[in-house]
């Protein structure tokens, strides 16, 4: 447990101060500010996908600003090498003259890493996020080395319609708690974004929140209660995205060659007690497991060649999912 424990309220009154920080800087969005959010209070990392220009960089950069934390950025290119982002061994000569290898920590070693573009790095170096990002730790030199506490990675990502962007492996893929797609401005929110942005002062988030805290919340977070059938809704959930499973729909059937792993459902059921605690209850409902389905999912479904010559989407099959999956009390 964290020293600095926290109760339901203050946990509601935190995190509406990071949404109101976030909310100073970036226009609208209230439910990708909310996910990324709910990704960050689960200990999560995040895959933010959209076309260039929609403000997935300045989201990360300010949400860092909300929190009172250390913030690494690594823009990925196709020239980018492993030990660019984990660090590397140098050799180093002390006072007495005597050389040895010392290690000098790359960008990872900070507690928010924004991965900008992170599709666009060769998949030699996007596989060398795999174990910060599921053990919290690198080794380099056949020394394993502890990440700081709390650890979380924000990538950003352009459509594979891109030029310049790979596509990102299986593996690396399910190590994203969320995967949350960023939409286009209204109308009315265009006209926003050029007010603060084309004005003498640019609107700057301040801290409203300290790693301790945000520790505390996780643990708050992961202590919610969930009855027996609800896990049971979001196992059934689960097990219906595989195309094998007689309770799957017919769109799984047709368009999904692998459904989601087991992190899937464990990313529900975190996501859906962080959502009840948001909405001022201590013990899950089957609405907040429905809230959790699609960006818990969608990058998790391993959608077959007649999904995309049709145009099916996960999102498309998934909502089929919830609608054929019914809860049962």
């Amino acid at each position: 447990m964290s020293d600095a424990a926290i109760t339901p309220a203050e946990f509601r009154t935190v995190a509406a101060a990071i949404e109101a920080q976030v909310g100073r800087v970036i226009v609208g969005q209230k439910s990708l500010i909310r996910q990324t959010l709910v990704t960050l209070l689960a200990g999560g990392n995040a895959l933010l996908e959209g076309v260039p220009g929609l403000g997935k960089t300045m989201l990360v950069r300010t949400l860092a600003q909300s929190i009172d934390c250390t913030f690494a950025r690594i823009q990925f290119t196709p020239d980018l090498m492993p030990s660019d982002i984990t660090g590397t061994n140098l050799i180093a000569e002390d006072e007495a003259g005597r050389r040895q290898f010392q290690f000098e920590p790359g960008p990872l070693f900070a507690n928010l890493v924004l991965a900008d573009e992170i599709n666009r790095a060769t998949p030699k170096t996007q596989s060398a996020m795999l174990e910060a990002m599921q053990e919290k730790s690198v080794t380099v030199a056949k020394a394993t080395r502890p990440l700081p506490h709390p650890f979380f990675v924000l990538a950003t990502q352009n459509p594979l319609e891109m030029e310049g962007t790979y596509p990102l492996p299986e593996a690396q893929l399910d190590r994203f708690f969320f995967k949350i797609d960023v939409p286009f401005p209204t109308v009315e929110e265009l006209v926003e974004i050029a007010q603060r942005t084309t004005g003498s002062e640019a609107a700057q988030a301040q801290p409203a929140a300290n790693s301790q805290q945000i520790v505390a919340m996780q643990e708050l977070a992961r202590g919610v209660p969930i009855a027996s059938h609800v896990a049971a809704y979001a196992a059934r959930l689960l097990r219906a995205t595989h195309p094998d499973d007689a309770a799957a729909p017919p769109a799984v059937h047709s368009y999904v060659r692998y459904g989601a792993s087991p992190r899937g459902m464990q990313a529900i059921i975190l996501a859906a007690k962080i959502f009840a605690l948001l909405d001022e209850r201590y013990n899950v409902a089957f609405d907040d497991i429905r809230q959790a389905a699609a960006p818990a999912l969608r990058h998790r479904l391993m959608l077959n060649f007649d999904a995309q010559a049709e145009g099916i989407t996960s999102d498309g099959v998934i909502e089929e999912l919830l609608r054929a999956i019914v809860a049962e009390v």
